[in-house]
């Protein structure tokens, strides 16, 4: 659930209103990824480098066995941003993304998102992501959002 204001119905999508969001407010999904997540993820990307599919290959590499997508893990920031924080009817515009560990099968990945930046003229919002396994970033970087006006 975000932290923030209560939410408003801009246009009727149950998302926040750009003039409703701050610089803090916050929100977070969490999930376990599974081998069902990999298998489909590879099946609809087209990735499907044997890292993320054969367990004896992925074994020799430096994770010590498969992992997920980096992408399938950032599809999580997409999650916080269109359901919770802007929520629904905000528009992706921009997504920078820096990999700082794997993430393998069995792990639960929170993903977190921060307003960080509002640019009113444009109803553009910048927020901080991260991705997390425990306590450990596996995924850093920022994003930026065109949201809905009550006007």
């Amino acid at each position: 659930m975000p932290n923030g204001p209560a939410m408003t119905k801009p246009n009727g999508t149950g998302g926040y209103a750009f003039e409703d969001l701050s610089v803090g407010m916050s929100s977070a999904f969490a999930k376990t990824v599974t081998d069902d997540d990999i298998v489909l993820f590879a099946g609809v990307s087209g990735d499907t480098n044997p890292v993320h599919l054969d367990e004896d290959y992925a074994r020799q590499s430096p994770f010590g066995g498969r992992i997920a997508h980096g992408l399938l893990t950032a599809s999580f920031i997409s999650t916080v941003l269109g359901t919770q924080l802007p929520g629904p009817g905000c528009i992706y515009l921009g997504q920078d993304l820096r990999f700082t560990g794997p993430v393998h099968i069995g792990d639960t990945v929170e993903a977190r998102v921060e307003v960080t930046e509002l640019v009113p003229g444009k109803r553009r919002v910048v927020l901080r992501t991260t991705c997390l396994v425990g306590n450990k970033i596996v995924i850093e970087g920022h994003a930026t959002v065109l949201v809905p006006s009550r006007a």
